[in-house]
């Protein structure tokens, strides 16, 4: 990330309104220039109504959006240093990939040779051969399509891209090789980038910085580290992963009891503010077997399924009343030798502790 204002894009108190119904609740957010920064959350969270404003296809109902000190809020789309990578692409069918590429330029009056010579900087810089200039749109595969969109955003020379999920139509493995290079990308052009997605993974390996919205709200900012070890509520733990999940009241010092099950458990976190909430852990710091059995928080359970995860394998493991199942990861090759419906011991580390109140 470049270093930069902390105001270069700037939402202060964004609300929007259908009717009764409010999509986004006095959202506030900075963003820095060259900053790639994604918003995240579930279907019907907001993401697609904040873009929409972010780019000018709406106005908000309340709230000032300022883009290097200046308000934007009245300013049309069309007239913004900004430029949208749609979901669809809304790339140009009956026109070649240069002529899609160069539109923006050819709007905007540039001289030809010129167009033709930044678009084929442009599919340089997206790994596009030269000879794609004149090949038809209908002739490219989705992957390409996807360079083509990028490429023909970058010709408008914006000073902020956004995208709109343009990844979520794309298979498993050509949407992991745009990832990185959207990534390298940024990194290259030094461009700001505010993406919206879905989809944990993308947002983690790609950004500078994350914002969790959900019911219309910005719950939680923070960088890819914070939102998955340190997350505001419940809500963002189980959003960023699987994670096991316990209701939980203040005990002792240093320890929560389980509201359950009447268990204690041992933690870092500060217990003198709370007092009731719930405890994460994520499968992958559990231990089972022989090396949970040194450790202060156990549980006595049993083993119900296990699952290959490619290079980990997660076990499903259920309390001996059957009323609770808990989920522990190992890497593929430190397999834990048992079989289903085997007595097993599983175990955490009180610093492995997330504790939040809500």
């Amino acid at each position: 990330m470049n270093e930069g204002q902390l105001d270069f894009l700037e939402l202060r108190g964004i609300t929007k309104r259908f009717g009764d119904f409010t999509a986004l609740a006095d959202v506030n957010l900075s963003i820095s220039e060259g900053e790639f920064f994604t918003l995240v959350g579930p279907s019907g969270s907001g993401k697609t109504t904040l873009i929409r404003i972010l780019v000018g296809m709406d106005s908000p109902t309340g709230g000032e959006i300022s883009l290097n000190g200046n308000v934007i809020n009245d300013v049309p789309a069309n007239r913004r240093p900004t430029c949208m990578v749609f979901q669809n692409l809304a790339l140009f069918p009956h026109k070649t990939v240069g002529q899609n590429v160069e539109f923006a330029m050819k709007i905007a009056g540039v001289a030809p040779a010129t167009r033709r010579e930044r678009a084929n900087e442009l599919l340089e810089l997206l790994r596009l051969p030269a000879d794609f200039y004149s090949k038809r749109i209908n002739q490219c595969s989705g992957g390409e399509r996807q360079r083509i969109a990028l490429a023909r955003a970058l010709a408008f020379d914006p000073e902020i891209l956004f995208f709109d999920e343009p990844l979520s139509a794309l298979d498993y493995r050509l949407r992991k090789t745009l990832e990185k290079e959207l990534k390298d990308i940024h990194r290259e052009t030094g461009k700001t980038f505010v993406y919206i997605t879905h989809s944990l993974e993308e947002a983690m390996v790609m950004s500078d910085r994350i914002g969790i919205l959900n019911h219309g709200h910005l719950i939680q900012i923070g960088s890819p580290d914070d939102i998955y070890n340190r997350p505001c509520n419940k809500f963002v733990a189980q959003f960023m992963g699987e994670v096991n999940t316990l209701e939980v009241v203040r005990a002792a010092e240093g320890r929560v009891r389980h509201v359950d099950s009447d268990a204690s458990f041992e933690i870092i976190s500060d217990v003198n503010d709370f007092e009731s909430g719930f405890l994460i852990i994520r499968p992958e710091v559990m231990k089972i077997g022989r090396a949970a059995a040194e450790l202060p928080n156990q549980i006595q359970g049993v083993l119900f399924n296990d699952y290959a995860l490619g290079s980990r394998v997660q076990y499903q493991v259920r309390s001996e009343d059957g009323e609770s199942h808990w989920l522990v990861e190992r890497l593929q090759d430190d397999p834990f030798a048992a079989s289903p419906g085997q007595s097993v011991t599983i175990g955490w580390r009180p610093e492995d502790s997330i504790l939040v109140t809500s």
